[in-house]
């Protein structure tokens, strides 16, 4: 899944700060489309099966922050974490992890994910629909390099982690280089 398939427009529904909003809730929604994100940059895309989940808040996640540098030195302008989850839940996961680099994406009803062919069952975890764990170098909405994850499957019994992984992409864009 490389060369010339773009990434899906869609419109995601967010949460953001706004101090003009009163009480202990300044929060406003906002809208923001695949070409907000995409559109004019190369970036990293990563996507994983859910918020506050044991490797992806323990090491994908973190692993992304901590290497936020390396990546940019290797011409990547934003980091981007999506999974099936709200904006209240990606919000709250955030700042549970101090996040400050890596900019997450809420695709709560699964529409990009389902859209990009990565949405699986996980009712064998309690999950519902939920993303496989992949990431992508999106250069300009266009998918240039694709790192899935083995044994796509709905229901899986395992939770592979490696090809996405925040070392293994950026050991092969240094390749590339």
């Amino acid at each position: 899944m490389t060369g010339q398939k773009k990434v899906p427009f869609v419109t995601f529904l967010t949460r953001v700060r706004d101090d003009s909003v009163p009480g202990p809730n300044p929060y406003r929604w906002e809208e923001r489309t695949s070409d907000d994100y995409f559109a004019g940059k190369r970036v990293l895309l990563f996507s994983l099966p859910g918020a506050f989940t044991p490797t992806c808040s323990t090491y994908q996640l973190p692993n992304f922050e901590d290497l936020y540098e390396e990546f940019k030195k290797e011409g990547i302008d934003a980091i981007y974490c999506l999974s099936v989850n709200d904006a209240f839940v990606m919000n709250a996961w955030g700042k549970s992890l101090g996040l400050q680099k890596v900019e997450l994406i809420p695709d709560g009803s699964g529409e990009f994910t389902r859209k990009m062919g990565m949405l699986v069952a996980k009712d064998n975890l309690g999950f519902g629909m939920r993303s496989w764990r992949y990431a992508a170098l999106v250069n300009n909405g266009v998918v240039e390099q694709w790192f899935e994850e083995e044994g796509f499957s709905d229901n899986c019994e395992t939770d592979p982690y490696g090809v996405s992984s925040p070392q293994n992409v950026l050991q092969t864009l240094r390749a590339a280089a």
